[in-house]
């Protein structure tokens, strides 16, 4: 049986999404409250990889149970939760089709930001925002946001995770930017994100809004992908908010190669 999980997880209490030999990763920690029930491994593939701090929302997973399991997807829903820590949270569970994947049936991803633009970080922000006191223009923000939505070639907006990368093109079919009294918020839309692309966007929308480059420098390394931009915001701000299934994001690319860094608002969180 194939089933389908959403997941919602604090980033900062996790090495990240992916298996890694001696770090403690959601993906081991959902591996382990399974095996803890089934009593054999049962291996998690999850929709792309957050790195170390980032948050998820709506995280989405798949896994297969054994045959001999007669539990539905609501009991293992229930038992996994009950040998999970409280920072990570089974939030649904469905039984998926066999051809299903987390991650290849993907045809998006959003992802937020969070920026507090006070002067003083309020304690119940720790660990969930960017604290950028000072100037911080909207309007400059906006622009330089406008620049990046649409198809570009984000090399000079990706870091090297080790491996290369044979394309890296991705579409963004939307980046917003509003703001709520002190805090900042920076929504990405798109069909694949590079390593740390999201973050490092961020940290170039962060400059202009503060006088330190213009949109017209973001688009020159957009078109030419030099020089590297080597800003890059930290993860605790990010979240991936939701993963999108069915109908790709306008101009948008499949994520079947481009996952990225990627705790919403509580709207509707990459189930559909």
């Amino acid at each position: 049986m194939r089933l389908k999980f959403l997941v919602a997880y604090d980033g900062p209490s996790f090495s990240g999404w992916q298996s890694q030999p001696g770090k403690g990763t959601v993906q081991d920690a959902l591996e382990e409250a399974a095996r803890a029930v089934c009593g054999t491994r049962v291996c998690f593939h999850g929709a792309g990889r957050t790195d170390a701090g980032v948050h998820a929302f709506g995280q989405v997973c798949h896994a297969d149970f054994p045959s001999s399991e007669r539990m539905d997807a609501g009991a293992w829903r229930r038992a996994l939760n009950a040998h999970l820590p409280p920072t990570l949270r089974v939030l649904d569970a469905v039984e998926a089709a066999p051809d299903f994947h987390a991650r290849f049936s993907a045809t998006g991803k959003i992802y937020r930001y969070r920026i507090f633009n006070g002067e003083v970080l309020p304690p119940w922000e720790f660990g969930r925002a960017w604290h950028l006191p000072g100037k911080f223009h909207d309007d400059s923000a906006r622009a330089a946001a406008a620049v990046m939505t649409g198809p570009h070639d984000f090399a000079a907006f990706s870091a090297n995770r080790g491996s290369p990368v044979n394309d890296t093109r991705r579409t963004l079919a939307r980046v917003e930017v509003s703001r709520d009294a002190h805090v900042i918020s920076l929504e990405f839309e798109g069909g694949g994100f590079l390593y740390k692309m999201a973050r490092m966007l961020t940290a170039a929308i962060a400059h202009c809004a503060r006088g330190r480059c213009g949109p017209e420098e973001i688009a020159a390394r957009l078109e030419s992908g030099i020089p590297k931009w080597t800003h890059v915001a930290p993860p605790h701000g990010l979240a991936l908010v939701r993963v999108l299934y069915g109908r790709p994001p306008t101009g948008g690319q499949g994520v079947g190669e481009g996952v990225g860094d990627g705790l919403g608002e509580g709207e509707g969180v990459g189930w559909g």
